[in-house]
């Protein structure tokens, strides 16, 4: 008998994937247990429609990502540090603080864990960071960092 698979089934396959099973283990295990539905003219024609909606969703996301990445690229956040022994940088910023300041200063939503900081910014100064707004997407964001003062 041929299953669709609803979720992964150890050692037999993925999720929305097509397999052949024995009759009395689909009827005993697989249907039971809603691990997967019998490979009807229905319900293949549901995960075709199913997967082209998940397709379509995925390149909106891209395309949003895109866009967003574009305006990112046009913006510069400026943090505010103390000063301190000879006007160098006390303590460093985080992503956290690019993420409140980029919120604060342009109304932009950031993840913090998806700021990409290679190493502490320890100085003032304009750095430019990596943002990964998507797998496949990634922009640069200004950050100009100043005294406070």
């Amino acid at each position: 008998m041929k299953v669709i698979l609803l979720q992964d089934v150890k050692s037999l396959g993925k999720k929305d994937q097509i397999v052949e099973v024995n009759d009395g283990y689909a009827r005993n295990f697989i249907l039971p247990k809603k691990l997967g539905v019998e490979a009807s003219s229905g319900n293949l024609n549901t995960l075709k429609l199913q997967k082209a909606n998940e397709a379509k969703v995925a390149a909106e996301n891209l395309a949003k990502a895109k866009e967003f990445a574009e305006e990112l690229s046009k913006l510069t956040v400026v943090v505010k540090m103390k000063a301190g022994e000879g006007g160098r940088a006390f303590g460093s910023v985080s992503s956290k603080e690019i993420a409140e300041e980029a919120k604060k200063q342009h109304g932009v939503e950031l993840d913090k864990k998806k700021i990409v900081l290679p190493e502490a910014i320890k100085a003032f100064g304009a750095y430019e960071i990596t943002v990964k707004l998507h797998p496949e997407v990634q922009a640069k964001l200004k950050v100009k960092v100043e005294e406070n003062g």
